[in-house]
């Protein structure tokens, strides 16, 4: 039998937005912070290049505010974007407060006040991207990993996955989930629930993202009643390293902010046939041309050259990236790096206000896993950090103001698991896996057609039933689960791409290659997709 917990809040995820919220929420309140395996493995110890903030005094809030709604391709809610960038600041000093060591200028007077090193990346006007070398991401991670660990009112469980929400009377009151160790599923009861459970990446065969982006927040709130939007919008991130052994490895952005340039194999640069920005186009424009290029030439990958740079340039501001290569014999300083798009950021998801609320009453929904209106058609480079930090602590307020007891606990029964027994057929879960990856990456990915997308939808609703059967039947798994979840966001995918009949930012299809005048999103709703008009300011 599993176990019940009683808190005043559940946390699901340890990322950035995970983590933030929980050191956000006042101390008086008991917190669960659920993580699916160690806290530092999630996304966000993946992230190299940095978090977007406008901290330079030639940079201003409403350069930052346009860039976004142009990187996003008339999608993007202007109130989202200004409340989001008015706050990052704010956010780049609590977590300077908590002891994040970003990176310095080094060629400043010696009496000079030390200023924050920036960089420029895809989209960006000016240097605005604060950073930590190539490992931002592990920089704010393992500081608020840390704080969230010496927190007294934090209780950290580790290799938990989440299952499905508990909503009663139209309320969330907490989430089932498995203990990977007891192979027992507890019940987290809390008045207040915070969904921070990171993107759907690995519903594709190529991705930058680790191996837990399965879609289980998003999943989830689908299946307790939350609206989803804009699922159709996938971020390929067009810089991956290309090598047999390299499996997910992300080439920084911010590479091509200090000049580095993609060649084909003969040495030619091309992004300047594609946009006037050539390197610093916004994401999708980059991985389009990208996969073009390999298409008509029948190439495995294209190279990515800063080898312009100083050897101590390159050790000083990409040591990961450096010695990561060197690991599979390529010297950046000397040669160009072989790289491929992979997937890489959900910029859908689960429909959320300015204070993180989704249509569930005590349901939140922070980071990639949302859908918050910032991102549009394409996320601007370096602004899901920022969303993380900026959106965890509006719901943390909103938690704060609200009386969580109001309404008295319901009873709610453990998970039942008297009907199921233990499986003896996992090799229909590894290759269901595959071909959901396989038919996701062929037929939803940077170039879409109609007739694609027709045939990957018909391919989801098979393996859907065929997992629905097995879900009902045998012991849930970590695997089991992941592969539910991944399946069902997929088919969310897919009808979203189905639903759109353009082509905008992330969304390339061949049969409706025009972008219309008016930007809406794409809303799905749990009793049917529709679409719901939204005019960009």
């Amino acid at each position: 039998m599993g176990q019940h917990w009683r808190h005043d809040v559940v946390i699901i995820g340890s990322g950035a937005a995970g983590l933030s919220a929980a050191l956000r929420l006042p101390g008086h309140l008991r917190i669960a912070l659920i993580s699916k395996a160690d806290i530092a493995q999630g996304a966000t110890y993946w992230a190299q290049g940095g978090m977007a903030a406008v901290l330079h005094d030639r940079d201003t809030v409403d350069s930052h505010v346009e860039d976004t709604l142009r990187a996003g391709a008339g999608l993007c809610h202007r109130e989202v974007v200004e409340f989001t960038v008015r706050h990052s600041r704010d956010c780049v000093e609590w977590l300077v407060g908590l002891g994040v060591n970003f990176d310095r200028r080094d060629d400043q007077a010696a009496d000079a006040a030390p200023e924050f090193h920036l960089v420029q990346e895809g989209g960006h006007s000016h240097r605005r991207i604060i950073h930590s070398t190539d490992q931002t991401g592990r920089a704010i991670g393992d500081v608020l990993g840390s704080e969230v660990q010496a927190a007294d009112n934090v209780e950290v469980f580790t290799h938990r996955v989440a299952v499905d929400l508990v909503v009663r009377n139209g309320h969330c009151h907490g989430v089932y989930a498995l203990n990977q160790r007891s192979d027992h599923v507890d019940l987290f009861q809390a008045p207040a629930v915070i969904l921070a459970t990171g993107g759907a990446s690995k519903a594709y065969l190529y991705t930058s993202n680790p191996d837990g982006a399965s879609g289980d927040g998003i999943a989830m709130a689908w299946r307790a009643g939350c609206r989803v939007g804009n699922m159709e919008f996938n971020q390929f991130h067009p810089t991956c390293l290309y090598h047999p052994r390299a499996k997910s490895f992300l080439i920084s952005e911010a590479l091509r902010g200090e000049g580095a340039v993609l060649r084909l194999p003969d040495g030619d640069r091309f992004m300047q046939r594609f946009d006037e920005r050539a390197e610093l186009a916004p994401r999708d424009i980059v991985a389009r041309a990208i996969d073009h290029e390999m298409k008509r030439l029948g190439i495995d990958c294209v190279y990515l050259d800063i080898s312009h740079q100083s050897e101590d340039f390159l050790r000083g501001h990409f040591p990961t990236i450096m010695a990561r290569c060197a690991e599979f014999g390529i010297d950046i300083a000397q040669e160009p790096i072989p790289v491929v798009p992979a997937a890489h950021y959900t910029c859908g998801g689960i429909v959320v206000d300015t204070r993180a609320r989704t249509d569930i009453p005590g349901l939140y929904a922070v980071g990639e896993c949302s859908f918050t209106g910032l991102h549009g058609a394409n996320r601007m480079a370096s602004n899901s950090l920022l969303e993380c930090i900026v959106f965890a602590r509006a719901a943390a307020e909103d938690i704060a103001s609200a009386d969580l007891h109001k309404a008295s606990a319901p009873d709610i029964k453990g998970w039942d698991e008297s009907q199921v027994t233990d499986s003896d057929e996992d090799v229909v879960i590894s290759h269901n896996w595959d071909e959901l990856r396989r038919f996701m990456w062929d037929y939803v990915g940077i170039v879409r057609s109609t007739k694609r997308l027709q045939r990957a939808l018909h391919r989801a609703e098979l393996l859907q039933s065929e997992i629905a059967e097995y879900y009902s039947n045998y012991k849930v798994s970590n695997d089991l689960l992941e592969l539910r979840n991944l399946s069902m966001v997929s088919e969310l995918m897919i009808r979203s791409a189905l639903e759109r009949r353009e082509s905008r930012g992330l969304h390339f299809t061949l049969d409706y290659p025009d972008t219309q005048e008016t930007g809406t999103d794409t809303i799905l709703e749990p009793d049917g997709p529709r679409i719901k008009s939204h005019r960009s300011a």
